[in-house]
């Protein structure tokens, strides 16, 4: 995006107000002012998306704090700014929803009707053109479809390491998959079926030699086991500690796995929405809104950067909650989770560390690393 905005003085066509600055009031008159309006695309890779809060919602809007100005508590029906990165459009074979809040893709759907609403909402709003016909639809959804992608090397400034052909997007390609194909928990209770060794990509590399830590197959594949086999606890986490499916337990036991089930590829199997607090008010960073959501029912407020999944549910207990993510290519896109607050891998990691407390020593903060890097 930098590129393109200094060939193009920030006129190329990814530059536009609807979508891609940070407000669509932004003044865009000369090249100096598009920096600043296209800020969060150009800082994060952020695009701006305006929904409404829906009107059945359970909440309403008592205090927004924007600071580019757009969003105001006193307008009617307010559209709130919300800034999300991108998803990958490969590897979605294994999507169990549709968008970060799955707003293309309710439950009377299939994941290709998801994805044909996608790609139609994605003219209409982002390119700003003319509906698809169901033809056009077809035909992106079926491209989109036959995309996969996957990292098939690790390179330093000294060596390149390849992952071999179980790292292959071919072999991903080939990889059997359907809705719920891995869930780590049925009607509360834990699934015996569940298999927590969710990557096997290196398993093969287990027996080889440290080294004094030179051998990077062995760092990636302990990397593996810990994300397969660490145990913490839970707590605290909307989507999940509330959630039926998982009875509603205070404190959870948890592996990596457990929300990242889909084997080889680490989203989720089933559609699961989930608050790990990345939009929460302490986490807020001065480039980001603030909104002040106060429930209908009892009064009670609560602070947030993004109410995720609750801006297409309208339920309070969705605040804050965003689909699973998938893992592999993971090096290649960062900044990461849904508002590009976290700049790399490690940073990452120290997120799930300080929130879960996973215990790791710095050998095995390394070695996970390794492993996340790989994929």
């Amino acid at each position: 995006m930098r590129k393109r905005f200094d060939r193009t003085d920030g006129t190329d066509s990814t530059f536009r107000t609807n979508d891609g600055s940070n407000s669509p009031h932004a003044d865009v008159s000369n090249v100096d002012a598009r920096r600043l309006a296209y800020g969060m695309l150009l800082n994060k890779g952020l695009i701006r998306i305006g929904l409404p809060i829906p009107a059945m919602a359970e909440f309403t809007l008592t205090e927004a704090d924007d600071p580019y100005g757009f969003v105001s508590k006193d307008t009617a029906n307010p559209e709130l700014s919300l800034f999300r990165r991108p998803l990958p459009t490969v590897n979605l074979k294994f999507t169990s929803s549709v968008m970060w809040d799955g707003r293309e893709s309710p439950v009377t759907l299939s994941i290709r009707e998801g994805l044909s609403n996608q790609t139609n909402s994605a003219n209409t709003q982002h390119a700003q053109g003319a509906e698809l016909t169901a033809a056009q639809r077809q035909g992106i959804v079926d491209f989109e479809l036959s995309l996969f992608a996957s990292q098939i090397n690790v390179r330093d400034s000294v060596t390149s390491i390849s992952l071999g052909k179980a790292a292959s997007p071919k072999t991903l390609a080939e990889q059997r998959f359907s809705l719920g194909i891995n869930p780590p928990y049925l009607a509360g209770r834990s699934n015996p079926a569940f298999d927590n060794h969710v990557f096997k990509l290196f398993d093969r590399w287990g027996g080889r030699p440290d080294r004094s830590g030179s051998d990077r197959r062995a760092a990636i594949s302990r990397g593996q086991q810990i994300f397969n086999t660490r145990t913490f606890v839970i707590k605290g986490v909307a989507g999940l500690n509330d959630s039926a499916l998982f009875g509603k337990p205070e404190q959870l036991t948890a592996t990596c796995g457990t929300c990242h089930n889909t084997p080889n590829v680490g989203n989720s199997s089933l559609p699961l929405f989930m608050n790990t607090g990345v939009s929460d008010v302490d986490r807020r960073t001065g480039d980001l809104p603030l909104y002040t959501l106060t429930s209908k029912a009892t009064g009670e407020s609560v602070q947030t950067t993004d109410p995720g999944r609750a801006l297409v549910t309208g339920r309070w207990e969705d605040i804050g909650c965003f689909k699973v993510p998938a893992l592999r290519g993971l090096a290649a896109r960062p900044p990461y989770f849904h508002n590009g607050s976290r700049s790399d891998i490690p940073d990452v990691v120290d997120f799930y560390e300080s929130r879960f407390g996973l215990g790791l020593n710095n050998r095995e903060r390394l070695d996970l690393i390794s492993f996340l890097r790989a994929l």
